[in-house]
C-alpha cells in the first residue's frame, strides 16, 4: 500500500530506472528532462515508451500521472549501479543542482565508458580531455586507473580504453623491454651452459638483471587477472609464447598472492595466466628450475587457479623425470579439497601425484639402476611418513610400494618399517589385507634383524612369518654354498701355484719366494 502511494506521487517528469543483476536490483528516480538532455540513448528509449503508452492507453485519470520505467542489465551497464549513480550526479550537476562530481584517475574510466554507453557527448568531451594526458600520468596513477576498470573490463576493452591505458603503462616501465632479451629467455640449453666457460658469469648477470627488473611485481598485484592477461598478450608472451624468465617469475608471484583471495567461482579467470606460467617454467629448462622448485610451482598452480590438464601433465612429466633429485619434504604435498584423491582413499597427502611421478620416472629411466635405487630409498621414507594416516587406503599404500621394480631396492628393511607402521596405525585390518601388505616384501632381500622382527610381530600373519624365515634360511644356505665354492676355487688356485713352483726353475718363476714347507 505504501509503495502504491509512493508511485501515485511520481510526477509525469519522473523516470524510474531499475539496475538489475542476478541477486538484487536498485531503483533510481530521476527527472526525465534532465536525463534526456545529456543521454541520447535514454531519450530515445523514453520516446519509444511514450509512444507505446499512447497506443495502449485511451483515458488517464486526472489524479494519476504516467511515469517511465526502464530496466537495465547490471552486467551490460559499465560499473553497474555505481556507474549509473555517477552518471546521474553528472546530469544533475549540469542541470543546476548542488551534487557535484570531479574527474580523477579513479573514476574517469568509468565515466568515459558510461558516456559511450549512454551517448553522452557532453560527458564524453570531459573524459576525453582528461584521458589525453594519460601518457604524462605517474606509474601509480595509470595502475589506479586500470584497477578501476575491473568491474567493466569487457566494455573498457571493447571501446579501446584498456589498450590505451596498457600502452601508457608499458611506456612508463622501461624494464619490460628485458622480457624479450636473450638473457631473460631460455635461449641456451643446460648442455650449452655446462660446456661454456662463461656460464657462471651469465648466471650471475641473469640473477642481477632479474632482481633489478622485478621492482614492479608488487605494483601490478592489485590488477585483476583479465587486465594482467591483456598486458601479457600485448607483450606477445601469452600461452605457449612465453619464454621469459622474468615474466614467469612475476606470474608465479602474482598467482601465489591471488590464490589466498580467490574463490572457486573465480578460479577459471586465472586459468590462462596459470597455463602461461607453466609454459614459461618448462621453456626455461632444468638449469633454472630444480625438482624442488618445480614441485613448489605445482603446489601453487595445481589447484584453485584453473590450470589445464594438459599443462599440469607437462609439469608433472618434468618433475617425474627429475624425481631422483627430490627430497622427502618435496613429496609431502597436501591433498587439499581440490584434489581428486581427497575422496578416493589418498588420505591427507597427494598420493596419486606421487604415483604418477614414479610411473613417469620408471618409464624414463628404467635402465639407470643407480638413479632407480636412489628413488627406491626415497619412496621407502615416503611410505613410512604417510603410513600413520588413518585415511590412507591400503590399495594406495600397496600401489606406491609396488610402483618400482625389484632392482630399485637392495634391501627391503625400509619397506618393512613402513608396513609395520601402517599395521600399527590400522589395527582393524583383516588377515587378507595384512597378507596383501606383506606381499610387497622380497623376503630374500630382508636382513636377519628384520626377519627376527617379523617373527616377533603379532600383526604379521603366521604364514608370512614362516615364508620369511624359510626364505632367510634358503638365503643363508645359498650364501654358505657361495662361500664354499669361493673357498674351493681359491684352494684350487693355490694348489696350481704350488705345482708350478715345484716343477719350475727357481729363478724363472714369481713363486720362487714361496717357502718349500708351504707345499
Amino acid at each position: 500500500m505504501y509503495k502504491a502511494a509512493a508511485m501515485s506521487q511520481l510526477s509525469a517528469d519522473t523516470i524510474q530506472i531499475h539496475i538489475i543483476n542476478a541477486h538484487n536490483h536498485q531503483t533510481f528516480l530521476l527527472n526525465q528532462h534532465i536525463v534526456s538532455k545529456y543521454s541520447r540513448k535514454l531519450k530515445k528509449k523514453m520516446t519509444m515508451i511514450n509512444q507505446d503508452q499512447k497506443k495502449t492507453t485511451t483515458t488517464i485519470d486526472q489524479n494519476h500521472h504516467p511515469y517511465y520505467s526502464l530496466e537495465i542489465d547490471d552486467d551490460e551497464f559499465p560499473g553497474g549501479s555505481y556507474g549509473f549513480e555517477l552518471f546521474s550526479r553528472f546530469c544533475y550537476n549540469n542541470g543546476g543542482r548542488r551534487i557535484k562530481i570531479k574527474l580523477n584517475v579513479s573514476n574517469v574510466s568509468l565515466l568515459h565508458c558510461c558516456s559511450l554507453f549512454l551517448g553522452m557527448q557532453n560527458l564524453l568531451q570531459h573524459t576525453d580531455s582528461f584521458l589525453q594526458d594519460m601518457f604524462y600520468w605517474s606509474w601509480n596513477d595509470i595502475i589506479t586507473c586500470l584497477k578501476s576498470c575491473e568491474s567493466f573490463v569487457v566494455y573498457a576493452d571493447s571501446c579501446g580504453l584498456l589498450q590505451k591505458l596498457i600502452s601508457a603503462l608499458l611506456a612508463q616501465n622501461s624494464d619490460l623491454t628485458h622480457l624479450k632479451s636473450p638473457l631473460s629467455s631460455s635461449n641456451y640449453s643446460p648442455e650449452t651452459s655446462y660446456n661454456s666457460s662463461s656460464s657462471e658469469s651469465i648466471n650471475k648477470q641473469q640473477s642481477s638483471l632479474n632482481k633489478s627488473a622485478a621492482w614492479w611485481f608488487d605494483d601490478l598485484i592489485v590488477l585483476p587477472p583479465k587486465i594482467i592477461e591483456k598486458i601479457i598478450k600485448r607483450l606477445g608472451s601469452y600461452g605457449t609464447n612465453n619464454n621469459s624468465l622474468i615474466l614467469t617469475k612475476f606470474l608465479l608471484h602474482y598467482l601465489k598472492r591471488s590464490k589466498t583471495t580467490t574463490t572457486t567461482s573465480k578460479s577459471e579467470s586465472y586459468g590462462g595466466l596459470a597455463n602461461t606460467a607453466v609454459n614459461g617454467v618448462i621453456s626455461v629448462g632444468k638449469s633454472t628450475y630444480s625438482c624442488r622448485k618445480l614441485l613448489w610451482v605445482l603446489r601453487v598452480l595445481g589447484s584453485g587457479l584453473g590450470l589445464s590438464k594438459e599443462c599440469r601433465a607437462c609439469l608433472e612429466k618434468k618433475i617425474g623425470e627429475m624425481l631422483d633429485e627430490a627430497t622427502l619434504d618435496d613429496l609431502m604435498v597436501s591433498a587439499g579439497h581440490h584434489y581428486d584423491q581427497a575422496y578416493s582413499g589418498g588420505g591427507v597427502y597427494d598420493v596419486n601425484l606421487v604415483l604418477r611421478l614414479i610411473n613417469i620416472f620408471v618409464n624414463s629411466h628404467h635402465h639407470h639402476h643407480q638413479r632407480m635405487k636412489k628413488v627406491g630409498r626415497l619412496i621407502d621414507k615416503y611410505l613410512s611418513e604417510i603410513s600413520p594416516d588413518h585415511n590412507l587406503n591400503i590399495s594406495k599404500f600397496v600401489g606406491v610400494a609396488q610402483s618400482l621394480p625389484d632392482f630399485a631396492r637392495d634391501c627391503f628393511d625400509g619397506m618393512y618399517t613402513a608396513i609395520d607402521i601402517y599395521l600399527q596405525s590400522h589395527p582393524r585390518l583383516s588377515l587378507e589385507e595384512r597378507s596383501k601388505l606383506c606381499r610387497c616384501l622380497n623376503y630374500e632381500k630382508l636382513s636377519l634383524e628384520a626377519c627376527k622382527e617379523i617373527a616377533k610381530n603379532p600383526k604379521i600373519p603366521p604364514k608370512i612369518t614362516i615364508e620369511a624365515l624359510i626364505s632367510q634360511h634358503s638365503k643363508k644356505r645359498n650364501d654358505e654354498n657361495i662361500s664354499l665354492r669361493t673357498m674351493q676355487s681359491r684352494v684350487a688356485v693355490l694348489e696350481q701355484a704350488c705345482m708350478l713352483h715345484v716343477h719350475a726353475p727357481p729363478t724363472s718363476t714369481l713363486f720362487s719366494t714361496f717357502p718349500t714347507s708351504f707345499c
